[in-house]
């Protein structure tokens, strides 16, 4: 009995700081974010209960539209990593070998070990219209002048997808590693060829890790707020600018928390959907 109850306090105290991590810092701010989102200033230190800033957002076009055009991006941002993320995940987990597949691995993880702005920077530096790009072209006769390659939805979605591309290759890896090579040589054994081998064997072995990367990527470019700011410009459209448009340029708190609101419903939403139609739990896809 007290080693059972030794066993409980020591799990008790371990994950002490994991729960008031998750209390203090990201249930608690949230449910706040909420009570101002339900609320209306009457005056000064003075609010009552309303659905205002709710109404707000659907009967301006701006906002929802913004909101519809950040999830659509989102989406399609995830998509494109994910095809791009997966080749190389397979060549690092089946092909390299020895220290090449470190060399490999490394070189995936070194641009993190700068910060987001750093690297939205050096996008910029190269695609703007006295870039490296827009030398190059003109150097080769390409084009006759400047060219200014920022400020558009393709520049925006280079940037996410160089910005994500490590969370979608690290599960990508980490799950493909776990494959047996036999089960892949036995596909074409029995009369398949690659794209059978592909469909029947790899990627349902690997849908926890592309679940999980998908997860992870469309979170994080939802909520991107530099990337699209910086290579889009101020016309860029993108949710996360409305949201700090409402809090620091308007001081409007209430609008800002219903914006935030309502994008970690969309978030909730599309990972739900997504464990759904891949037929994935929660657990499966994270104890991957």
């Amino acid at each position: 009995m007290r080693t059972l109850t030794g066993k409980r306090l020591a799990l008790f105290l371990l994950l002490t700081p994991l729960l008031l991590y998750l209390f203090l810092l990201i249930l608690l701010p949230h449910l706040e974010i909420l009570n101002i989102s339900l609320r209306e200033r009457v005056s000064y230190g003075v609010y009552k209960f309303s659905l205002a800033s709710y109404q707000e957002f659907f009967s301006e076009p701006l906002y929802w539209l913004t909101f519809l055009r950040t999830a659509v991006m989102s989406v399609l941002t995830t998509g494109i990593t994910l095809v791009i993320a997966f080749p190389v995940a397979w060549y690092i987990a089946k092909v390299a070998r020895g220290r090449s597949k470190s060399v490999l691995f490394l070189a995936c993880l070194i641009p993190f070990w700068v910060s987001e702005l750093v690297r939205t920077y050096g996008w910029m530096i190269l695609l703007r219209e006295t870039g490296i790009v827009s030398n190059l072209l003109q150097f080769i006769g390409v084009v006759d002048g400047p060219v200014e390659l920022l400020y558009n939805d393709v520049t925006v979605m280079v940037g996410l997808v160089y910005t994500s591309m490590l969370f979608m290759v690290v599960p990508l890896v980490s799950t493909l590693e776990g494959l047996d090579d036999s089960m892949v040589e036995a596909a074409y054994d029995l009369g398949g060829n690659g794209w059978n081998a592909l469909k029947e064997v790899v990627i349902p072995y690997a849908m926890p890790g592309i679940v999980s990367g998908c997860i992870v990527v469309f979170m994080l470019t939802l909520g991107n707020y530099l990337t699209p700011t910086l290579l889009g410009g101020k016309d860029s459209l993108w949710f996360t600018e409305q949201i700090f448009t409402q809090f620091i340029t308007r001081f409007n708190w209430e609008q800002g928390s219903a914006f935030g609101i309502l994008l970690l419903t969309l978030s909730s939403l599309m990972v739900w959907l997504g464990l759904k139609l891949s037929r994935q739990s929660f657990s499966e896809t994270v104890g991957r």
